[in-house]
């Protein structure tokens, strides 16, 4: 069975929108049942349950009222922490997110899973007629392009969980570089930090409380080892994430693209290296990689494996402004910039929206629009995939952001370089 088949096969039968279910009010509070969004989560790592869980737990209009994990153990700690905040026992645990996106009261999903399943579970979701809460990134260019189609089709609600452009710093660099205020930008750099390199590991016997089918999914068979999953060692495998360039790279290159004004196309040259992997390497995606983006306005982004250095900095012609360690500090050639209001009210500032969490449930309340919806994530996920994509080439590749078509050498690159397709048995699908 194909990738297209498996997420066709799994959908649920019913692919109309389901109305949210009118519960008991004693149940809610002092908040009124039909402004309650019911939320299913699914994926509970540090992600799923420290970020986005607990934040839709401090929204009062939102509800969790399930969890899911394919390690079974994962679903009761949260349930447990689900049941405090509401001073009950009513949070549902399950192993399969199918029988979640089957309930026909729950409204929306939150998808906190390995890379591999953001797409395919978000549109399995969006097909059973829910709104969509979804982790960046997405795994390939095609499946991204899928899920916008998907989501516009049924016109629901998504969210891809990325926080940056409600920080405050992130906010005002992006800010600043669109109005002008150092110059003309004609170059961004971006530094990430290095993750560790590992050999691969001997098969282990599957924990009796874990799916390991369920985990892999739509991924191409593989033995159980256990640092894949316990210390998300899959971030680093190409079958089921980018590495940290579509893991960092989602958040300093976003801000990166929203200050050359190119977040909504993309670059269309693109050139990079990266490290040679030891043999035995468990680790598949690129590691001491350096890549050159230029646009159609002619600025750059560079994007470097620094180590352990994060930075982003960009580059004027009368000035730089940057912020270095994540979240960290900022600094400028000219302190100055950041205390002139007169920026904030320059047309071209970049709006500052709620955090991602308040954001979503607000939008699927009144049914409008998310500042990270379908199209801005794919966007992104695009830029980032093509660095990838230019490291394997070892050579310049041209890009059509517009047509999201490869510019020249076409042919070549699409048999030859959309790798993680291949590596999943679906490379014959146009």
């Amino acid at each position: 069975m194909n990738r297209r088949q498996f997420i066709n096969r799994s959908t649920t039968a019913s692919l109309a929108a389901t109305a949210p279910l009118i519960l008991p009010s004693h149940l809610f509070g002092a908040t009124a049942p039909s402004k309650q969004i019911t939320l299913g989560c699914i994926g509970l790592g540090p992600q799923g349950v420290g970020t986005n869980m607990a934040a839709f737990l401090t929204l009062p209009n939102a509800r969790v009222v399930a969890v899911c994990d394919c390690k079974l153990s994962k679903t009761h700690e949260a349930k447990t922490i689900v049941d405090e905040a509401y001073g009950n026992q009513d949070c549902k645990v399950y192993q399969d997110f199918r029988e979640i996106i089957d309930r026909k009261d729950i409204d929306a999903v939150v998808i906190s899973t390995p890379d591999h399943w953001h797409a395919p579970m978000s549109m399995m979701a969006l097909r059973a007629g829910k709104d969509v809460f979804c982790e960046k990134p997405s795994l390939t260019m095609t499946e991204g392009r899928e899920l916008v189609e998907e989501a516009a089709k049924r016109q629901k609600v998504f969210q891809w969980g990325i926080e940056d452009r409600s920080l405050i710093k992130y906010w005002m660099l992006a800010g600043l570089a669109r109005t002008g205020a150092i110059g003309e930008v004609h170059s961004v750099e971006c530094g990430l930090p290095r993750k560790p390199l590992f050999d691969i590991e001997n098969p282990a016997a599957i924990p009796d409380d874990l799916d390991w089918n369920l985990w892999l999914g739509p991924a191409r068979f593989a033995e159980h080892t256990p640092n894949v999953t316990d210390n998300q060692r899959w971030r680093q495998r190409v079958d089921y994430s980018g590495g940290s360039l579509t893991d960092w790279g989602a958040h300093l290159c976003d801000t990166a693209q929203i200050g050359i004004g190119m977040d909504d196309s993309g670059p269309a040259e693109i050139l990079g290296t990266s490290k040679q992997l030891p043999e035995k390497s468990y680790v598949t995606t690129p590691s001491g990689y350096d890549i050159l983006y230029r646009y159609s306005n002619n600025s750059t982004i560079r994007v470097r494996d620094t180590a352990r250095k994060i930075f982003i900095r960009f580059e004027g012609t009368q000035g730089w402004i940057q912020c270095e360690k994540w979240n960290g500090e900022l600094s400028a050639s000219d302190m100055n910039l950041f205390r002139n209001k007169e920026f904030g009210e320059h047309p071209n500032f970049w709006p500052r929206p709620e955090r991602e969490q308040k954001e979503f449930i607000n939008a699927v309340i009144n049914r409008g629009p998310t500042t990270y919806h379908a199209e801005a994530g794919h966007r992104l996920s695009n830029m980032l995939h093509l660095g990838h994509i230019a490291i394997r080439s070892g050579k310049t590749i041209y890009w059509d952001p517009k047509k999201e078509q490869f510019a020249k050498d076409a042919e070549e690159h699409q048999t030859s370089i959309i790798y993680r397709r291949e590596a999943r048995d679906w490379a014959k699908e146009s």
